[in-house]
């Protein structure tokens, strides 16, 4: 679907572009299927309650990819403890244990791997890699990213992320690197709560936005998603004005995702929040108010992962403001166009196959081996 297509819609369906959205279960129900027809979101978005099997998961992603018309279809496949597809893949190996055998050949492997599972399963997009930067000393904070990143300082993240990409996307396989701006120093983890990170806007830069810089600056345009964390960052994003100042997270922050992704780094594709059920954002806000400022903040899409009744209040409460004509026509107009300048490059589904899926699940158990990786523990 063109941009111009995607601005010919009507209001209802242009506003469904801007979710990407989880579904209940493991199959196209009648409650599923009226989900998806009502919101007709812009992105489907996968998580374990939703696999069952190789063949089951292909299908309910052909079903989707019927009822919407291109969507983007995304999955956290990191591997470690955020692996979606452990039910029917071999466990793949976290990018920390790839990072501390010191092998980028690994790395690439493993996006080279990840990105052709996928695409026979009937995904067009994988929301890694993990970009936060744990030294030493933050790997003894309980922020849950001890085990997902791929190092210790800039220059080992964009090494390992590079060749990460090339394995990834070389398959046709969209990356997403998050968490922008990075919510390594954050002392809790964001599914629960706010992490605050306490770095000044020089620091950021030159710590854990110094990869993203990189990569934004590099001409062959790799970088096509960017996720927006919920995280705090107290010495650059205060609101004045109000008793003790306002403390937004990240991804409803304009100051964070226009001011700095957009203009001070120049990255003009496109952008998409964390999950807003999360506790970082349920803890504080509504999903009702959520959506709306995380538009105005400039994020494209909005993850809604779980509960169908708090994506349909998402979406109707973005729906009425767009209505009530409070949603600027040039945002309306500029994420429509990164989004369908994202589903042009997405590439169609390559047929299922079964014996190559399986071939790609022994790769992974060699490289396990290689790796003296032994897999435990769930997000």
């Amino acid at each position: 679907m063109s941009t111009e297509s995607l601005q010919s819609l009507p209001i209802e369906q242009q506003i469904g572009q801007f979710f990407y959205i989880g579904l209940p279960g493991t199959e196209l129900d009648a409650n599923t299927r009226a989900l998806l027809e009502e919101v007709k979101p812009g992105g489907v978005i996968i998580f374990g309650r939703n696999v069952a099997s190789p063949q089951q998961l292909r299908d309910l992603l052909d079903g989707v990819r019927e009822l919407l018309h291109n969507p983007l279809i995304g999955v956290d496949q990191e591997g470690g403890l955020v692996d979606r597809l452990r039910k029917i893949f071999t466990p793949m190996p976290s990018a920390r244990s790839i990072r501390a055998h010191g092998d980028l050949a690994a790395s690439r492997a493993l996006g080279r791997v990840t990105g052709g599972s996928l695409r026979l399963l009937g995904f067009n997009m994988n929301f890694a890699p993990v970009m936060s930067i744990m030294t030493d000393e933050r790997d003894l904070l309980s922020n849950g990213l001890y085990s997902r990143s791929f190092g210790r300082s800039p220059g080992e993240v964009l090494g390992y992320t590079t060749v990460y990409l090339r394995g990834l996307q070389g398959t046709g396989l969209i990356a997403c690197l998050k968490h922008f701006p990075g919510i390594g120093a954050g002392e809790v983890d964001s599914h629960e709560q706010m992490p605050m990170v306490s770095l000044s806007h020089d620091d950021l830069m030159a710590l854990d936005l110094a990869p993203y810089i990189e990569l934004f600056q590099r001409r062959d345009d790799r970088v096509r998603c960017v996720m927006v964390s919920h995280g705090g960052f107290p010495n650059i994003d205060i609101k004045k004005g109000v008793t003790g100042g306002l403390l937004e997270p990240a991804s409803l922050s304009h100051n964070i995702v226009t001011n700095l992704l957009r203009n001070e780094l120049g990255y003009q594709h496109l952008v998409v929040t964390d999950d807003l059920e999360m506790g970082a954002i349920a803890k504080h806000c509504e999903i009702e108010a959520a959506v709306v400022r995380a538009f105005l903040a400039g994020n494209d899409m909005m993850l809604i992962c779980a509960r169908p009744d708090v994506i349909r209040r998402g979406y109707h409460s973005l729906l009425g403001v767009a209505r009530d004509g409070k949603l600027p026509k040039e945002r309306l107009r500029g994420s429509l166009k990164r989004i369908g300048a994202m589903k042009a490059i997405v590439k169609p589904p390559v047929p299922f196959n079964l014996e190559a899926f399986n071939a790609l699940s022994q790769e992974i158990a060699e490289l396990n081996k290689k790796l003296n990786y032994k897999y435990g523990g769930s997000i």
